[in-house]
C-alpha cells in the first residue's frame, strides 16, 4: 500500500509501481554485473549476458493506495517513480534468507541466483 497523494492518472501510477516491483525483484534474484578478474572486461555488458526481468516473467500485483494529499503543492500530489523498487530487494531477500534459516544460512549477497544460494548453503554446512 502506497500513497501517492492526489492520484491524477491511476494507470500511469500503476505502471510506475508495477515497473519498480519488478526492477527491485529483479535486483534481488537476476541483475549481476560481472567483470573478468584476469582484464578487468566487463562480461556482462549485454542483455544476453546481463539477465533482466521482463513484463512476462511476473503475475499481475495487486496494489492499494491511501490519499493525503501533500500540503506542499496545489495538486496534493506525491511522487511515486521508486517506490515499488524501494522494498522489493530487502522484502525478497529476506525471504530467501528465511526460508534457508533452517539450513544454518544468515546472509545472502544480491543477486540471489542458484549458485550463491547454493554456495551459502555449502558455507552453513561448513
Amino acid at each position: 500500500v502506497d500513497d501517492f497523494g492526489t492520484i491524477i492518472n491511476p494507470m500511469i501510477v500503476e505502471g510506475q509501481v508495477h515497473g519498480g516491483l519488478v526492477q527491485g525483484i529483479g535486483q534481488a534474484l537476476l541483475e549481476n554485473c560481472v567483470y573478468d578478474r584476469e582484464t578487468g572486461q566487463l562480461v556482462t555488458g549485454s542483455f544476453m549476458d546481463y539477465t533482466m526481468p521482463r513484463a512476462d516473467d511476473f503475475p499481475s500485483f495487486q496494489l492499494g493506495h491511501v490519499c493525503t494529499p501533500c500540503t506542499t503543492n496545489p495538486l496534493g500530489t506525491k511522487g511515486c517513480g521508486e517506490a515499488g523498487a524501494i522494498g522489493s530487494p530487502p522484502a525478497v531477500i529476506n525471504a530467501v534468507l528465511d526460508a534457508l534459516a533452517p539450513l544454518g544460512v544468515k546472509d545472502l549477497d544480491m543477486p540471489a541466483s542458484p549458485h550463491r544460494v547454493w554456495q551459502a548453503i555449502q558455507s552453513a554446512k561448513a
